[in-house]
């Protein structure tokens, strides 16, 4: 009796694991995509024909199995036809990953954007608005004192937050990264004798917010409609839009702390 022989196993290697891993996560995206949409029920029609097609060939249907054979080639086109939408929202995914951090400024400059126009609105038009931005701190003591929203930050949703006699006028909006988290919110007001005096509730608020945390504050008077910005426990007045851009782009990085620090000295200069 001949002596039993193992199949040859190949040895693992850093390449054949990277393989690996990319085909997970592909699949991984893919099932994200496809999960609760109609392109679930093509794939398990697709599953079908192909166990019909393997059955045809296990009991002999020639003819089954030479139309289901017919209709291969043309299988590809068909796909990328039907799941059109779903490869680039697939694609898209992918996309926002942070790639070595690229993602992460590409996405911080997005988010300026769209809250720089936001501010731009409701500036020109005197719309009271109080905008609250994370950072490592976090906030979620504030969060729950509002309103949940977890939606995309857009200059549409923010300007209709802030909408004039709207529910949710009142209070602050928080944003984490590129979600608007939480609206109508309530902040804790500075106590600072001279900023008392001299400055609105929301001005006050987004000193008081900063003084406790390391968010970055956004107001936009009601009466004036001039832009003033809030870090660390003060606040800088009457900020241009380029300005904003620039503090908001910024925020949240760990290599502009600079920026911060000689904005810092400008503001106490301001307040002297």
């Amino acid at each position: 009796m001949p002596p039993l022989t193992l199949p040859h196993v190949p040895a693992i290697t850093v390449t054949s694991v990277i393989d690996v891993l990319a085909v997970a996560v592909l699949i991984y995206q893919l099932a994200l995509v496809m999960r609760g949409r109609r392109a679930a029920q093509i794939l398990i029609g697709l599953g079908a024909l192909g166990a019909t097609y393997l059955i045809a060939v296990w009991a002999q249907f020639y003819l089954l199995r030479t139309v289901l054979a017919a209709l291969a080639p043309y299988l590809p086109f068909a796909l990328i036809v039907m799941f059109q939408s779903e490869i680039r929202r697939m694609l898209a995914r992918i996309g926002h990953i942070r790639w070595l951090g690229l993602g992460g400024r590409l996405e911080r400059r997005e988010v300026a954007e769209e809250i720089v126009l936001a501010v731009r609105h409701m500036s020109e038009h005197r719309v009271g608005a109080l905008i609250v931005i994370e950072r490592d701190i976090g906030l979620r003591t504030f969060v729950e004192s509002g309103v949940p929203l977890d939606a995309l930050v857009s200059r549409d949703l923010l300007c209709s937050i802030f909408e004039p006699k709207g529910a949710l006028h009142d209070g602050a909006v928080i944003l984490q990264r590129d979600r608007v988290i939480a609206a109508a919110c309530f902040l804790p007001l500075t106590t600072h004798q001279l900023t008392f005096r001299t400055m609105a509730t929301r001005h006050r608020a987004a000193i008081g917010v900063t003084e406790e945390t390391d968010a970055l504050a956004i107001v936009v008077s009601e009466e004036s409609g001039k832009i003033a910005v809030a870090l660390r426990g003060d606040i800088e007045p009457d900020v241009s839009l380029d300005r904003l851009h620039e503090m908001v782009t910024h925020h949240g990085s760990t290599r502009t702390r600079r920026v911060e620090v000689s904005a810092e000295r400008r503001w106490k200069q301001a307040g002297t």
